[in-house]
């Protein structure tokens, strides 16, 4: 009697290949169950380590949220699979579930040929690379919604893949950047109209208290404060929250990082992008070549003066007359121009020994 074969069997090995290339769930969150509504704020992290360890082992990471919730990452899908069954950290009672958005990421794919395919069947078939909802991006003319030949597909993976396989075709997958989440109570970005705590603002003019269904007062935005509308695309605030997501969509991190990061890019009021960046270099410059003879009267009303007492030595063509000395002058000197100002500067020439001298230099030596 042979060996017994280990599982799986080979009838079984495509289905078992199946099961482990399927995407799973990384980041869960964990809650106490108190009668007191008591969170983790006040429990020791050297507990909450040791508790999780003896559970399901080392996991990639643990953070505390600012709801008092614990925000863990598994680095397996072992440890996916216990930590959803845990209903106790040590002595404490818990509960645990898989995180509502970061375990899914979305992309925009571009195909013509799936123009007319329903967006269910396109879902079922994309179903093994991990897609798990399909929609068309739609676009309004006359009034109405029109679907494009752009998908938005949603993959059960916090990390979008380069590409899928549509059939026959491979498409490129682009990240999907969603536009501000605007509340249309309050005219403030970050919310919605159920989440919101203030007051009622015109998305016209701005103004508290009446809405903008009737309103045919001057635009003014609720946000910065131009003469547009709040839900304008050219107005600044709208712009900048929608550089936010996209830097916290393609760095893959989270919100204050990502405001952090557009908000240290964003020039002061009054000076634009080219302005920072024409000084900036200009810092530079100085810093390098302090003696540097740049002169940029766009930019600095001073000139950069050599000190008097540099010395400059370069040869002249014996074509070439030598400079008269000039008086004092404010200007830098252009040592790149043929016509310079040569005041406080002393010139040397070298001039070229003649053969006899150089005859009689060696019969010097050899007597």
């Amino acid at each position: 009697m042979g060996k017994k074969k280990n599982y799986p069997f080979s009838g079984h090995q495509k289905d078992f290949n199946l099961s482990l290339n399927e995407p799973f769930d990384s980041f869960f969150i964990m809650k106490r169950i108190s009668s007191q509504n008591e969170n983790f704020h006040s429990v020791s992290p050297f507990l909450v380590q040791k508790g999780i360890n003896s559970s399901i082992g080392d996991v990639k990471s643990i953070r505390k949220l600012r709801s008092g919730d614990l925000l863990i990452e598994v680095s397996s899908r072992k440890q996916a699979q216990q930590i959803v069954k845990l209903n106790a950290l040590s002595t404490l009672s818990v509960t645990v579930s898989a995180h509502s958005t970061l375990n899914s990421s979305k992309g925009v794919v571009t195909c013509g040929e799936l123009f007319h395919t329903p967006t269910e069947e396109i879902a079922e078939d994309l179903k093994c690379q991990g897609v798990i909802h399909v929609r068309h991006i739609k676009i309004r003319r006359e009034g109405k919604l029109l679907d494009t030949k752009h998908l938005v597909l949603t993959f059960h993976s916090p990390k979008l893949p380069q590409s899928i396989k549509a059939g026959y075709m491979n498409l490129a997958v682009k990240p999907y950047i969603p536009n501000p989440l605007r509340c249309f109570k309050c005219q403030r970005f970050g919310h919605s109209k159920l989440a919101c705590r203030g007051t009622l603002a015109c998305a016209r003019c701005g103004e508290k208290n009446h809405d903008s269904l009737q309103c045919t007062a001057q635009e003014k935005c609720a946000n910065c404060k131009g003469n547009h509308t709040s839900y304008s695309r050219s107005c600044p605030s709208w712009q900048f929250e929608k550089e936010v997501i996209s830097v916290k969509i393609k760095q893959q991190i989270s919100y204050p990082e990502a405001r952090k990061i557009v908000k240290s890019q964003t020039p002061t009021d009054g000076t634009s992008y080219s302005a920072a960046i024409k000084q900036s270099v200009l810092a530079k410059v100085r810093q390098i070549n302090p003696t540097g003879t740049m002169n940029d009267s766009t930019t600095s009303e001073e000139t950069l003066k050599p000190p008097k007492d540099m010395h400059l030595v370069f040869d002249i063509p014996s074509s070439s007359t030598i400079p008269t000395e000039q008086p004092e002058s404010n200007t830098t000197p252009d040592l790149n121009s043929d016509s310079q100002d040569a005041s406080d500067f002393k010139t040397v020439t070298k001039k070229k020994r003649s053969k006899n001298h150089l005859k009689l230099q060696l019969e010097t030596k050899g007597n």
